[in-house]
């Protein structure tokens, strides 16, 4: 598929999925950090799962910066052990978590000020923090423009034909997706691109499946390519 006909489809993708779903409100979380914690814990797991270990720090009354970083290594995997892989994720967490309190004092203004590509490198340079977390944390935290890609949407992208290869990169698809949605103002294509994503969450999570897709009732079928 040509590259305007690709820009096309994608435009159209977000009316068809925003009329069925409604505006998604994403990311799920009631603080920043919470949000930094949750694209930590998602890594390789559902989000019901990520819930559960949230639900138990807040429980524990730990959810700030500084309580977090002081929690041992094996009484914090306890308590995120709902999200799986709990002692790789704690080391994870305070890998980020000596980052955020040690280097900008806790504060996460901090850690996101600058230049789009400095903040990722920044994030990036953190073990345990890839491109999928690092543009999650950018975009529904941080503020900003840097567009998130995951399994969903390489699936989704692949089916539609809108990219061709199962080799397909992450920054391949984030190029993309940056370049057929960049047409509207800073604060609006935020929020664009944070509903974007949580659209294709939605489409790939319940229709999009990696067996046994529905289709029939997805609300992008009429992008799919005809059948040969």
């Amino acid at each position: 598929m040509q590259t305007a006909a690709v820009n096309h489809s994608l435009r159209r993708a977000y009316r068809l999925m925003r009329a069925r779903f409604g505006h998604q409100g994403w990311w799920p979380g009631e603080t920043p950090f919470e949000i930094c914690v949750g694209a930590i814990l998602t890594q390789n797991t559902n989000w019901r799962n990520v819930e559960r270990a949230i639900a138990n720090l807040k429980t524990a009354r730990v959810l700030t910066p500084e309580k977090l970083f002081a929690l041992p290594e094996g009484e914090l995997a306890r308590l995120i052990r709902p999200a799986g892989y709990f002692n790789v994720k704690a080391r994870r967490l305070r890998a980020f978590l000596r980052v955020l309190v040690e280097d900008f004092d806790g504060d996460l203004k901090r850690l996101f000020a600058g230049n789009t590509a400095v903040v990722r490198e920044r994030l990036l340079a953190v073990k345990g923090i890839g491109p999928e977390t690092a543009d999650s944390m950018l975009l529904y935290v941080g503020g900003h423009h840097s567009f998130v890609v995951d399994a969903y949407t390489k699936r989704i992208f692949l089916r539609h034909g809108w990219v061709c290869g199962e080799k397909v990169t992450y920054d391949e698809l984030k190029t993309l997706c940056e370049t057929a949605l960049r047409g509207k103002p800073d604060l609006a294509r935020l929020d664009h691109w944070q509903d974007y994503h949580a659209q294709l969450v939605m489409v790939g999570k319940d229709f999009c499946r990696p067996r046994q897709p529905r289709c029939e009732e997805c609300p992008l079928r009429p992008l799919l390519p005809p059948k040969t």
